[in-house]
C-alpha cells in the first residue's frame, strides 16, 4: 500500500499546507522577533561609547556614576529578587535629594535614570522611577512592582516610592529613599495612599496599595513623557 503522505490525490494539499505552515512560521519569528525588540525598547543598558559620550558632557563623576550602575546590573542578573531590591534599593538612595523647581526648574519632572545619575540629583519620583526599571530590566516582572503616589503623613507633603509584590496575593513591600529600610506596607504608617501605576495599569489606593484598578497607566501624561524619553535614550545607548 502507498504511504498515505506520498498518495498523488494528496500531495497539492500538502504542498498548500506546507506553505501555509512556512508562512505561520515566518510571521510568528516576526512578531516573536517584534516583541523582543518591543521589549528591550526601554532597556536601561548603555554600551561604553554612550557612557564616554555622557562623561565628556557632563563630568567624570558621572561618568563613575554610570559604569557602576551598569556594573550593578551585571553583578545583580542572577542574584535572587530580595537581594535584587535591597542593592537597588541602597544603590540609588546614595542620590542627592534635590526638588524640581530647583533641579529642573520646573514644578514637577520626572527624571530617567540617566538624568538621575549623570546631574547626582533626585527627588522622590526620580529615585521610585530608577529603581522600577533597574528592577524590571534584572527580570522582575512589572506585575510584581508599582509606583505609590502617597502622602507622606510626617512630611505632610506627596510623596513616591516604589512597592513590590513578591506574589499576587503577597503584602508588598516598601522601597523609599526617605529610609533605607525596605518595610511591608502595613509599618509605614506615615504613608497615606492616593494611587500606584506600573507599565500596565493604574489603581485608587486610598486603602492602601492597589486597591481598585482603573485603567492604564498612559492616562498619566508625565508617565508616557517619561517612557519616551527612556526610549529616545535608548537610541542614543547603543
Amino acid at each position: 500500500m502507498r504511504p498515505l503522505f506520498s498518495h498523488p490525490s494528496i500531495q497539492p494539499f500538502l504542498v498548500s499546507a506546507g506553505k501555509v505552515a512556512l508562512c505561520l512560521l515566518i510571521l510568528s519569528t516576526a512578531l516573536f522577533s517584534y516583541r523582543l525588540v518591543a521589549d528591550n525598547r526601554d532597556s536601561v543598558r548603555l554600551s561604553a561609547a554612550y557612557i564616554d559620550e555622557l562623561g565628556k558632557k557632563y563630568g567624570e563623576d558621572a561618568r563613575k556614576r554610570l559604569i557602576a550602575w551598569q556594573n550593578l546590573l551585571d553583578r545583580l542578573a542572577n542574584e535572587p529578587e530580595d537581594v535584587k531590591l535591597y542593592e537597588v534599593n541602597k544603590f540609588f538612595n546614595q542620590a542627592r535629594f534635590v526638588n524640581d523647581i530647583d533641579h529642573w526648574g520646573k514644578n514637577d519632572y520626572w527624571a530617567t535614570p540617566v538624568e538621575l545619575l549623570i546631574t547626582n540629583g533626585a527627588d522622590c519620583e526620580d529615585y521610585s522611577i530608577a529603581k522600577y526599571y533597574t528592577l524590571k530590566e534584572l527580570g522582575v516582572p512589572i506585575k510584581k512592582m508599582s509606583i505609590a503616589y502617597v502622602k507622606s503623613l510626617s512630611l505632610n507633603q506627596a510623596h513616591m516610592v516604589l512597592t513590590y509584590y513578591k506574589t499576587p496575593n503577597s503584602v508588598p513591600v516598601v522601597l523609599d529613599n526617605l529610609i533605607g529600610e525596605i518595610e511591608p506596607a502595613p509599618n509605614r504608617r506615615d504613608l497615606k495612599y492616593v494611587y500606584s501605576f506600573n507599565g500596565d495599569n493604574i489603581w485608587v489606593s486610598r486603602k492602601g496599595p492597589r486597591t481598585k484598578l482603573v485603567g492604564t497607566s498612559d492616562r498619566l501624561k508625565l508617565w508616557v513623557k517619561l517612557q519616551s524619553r527612556i526610549k529616545d535614550q535608548q537610541v542614543n545607548a547603543k
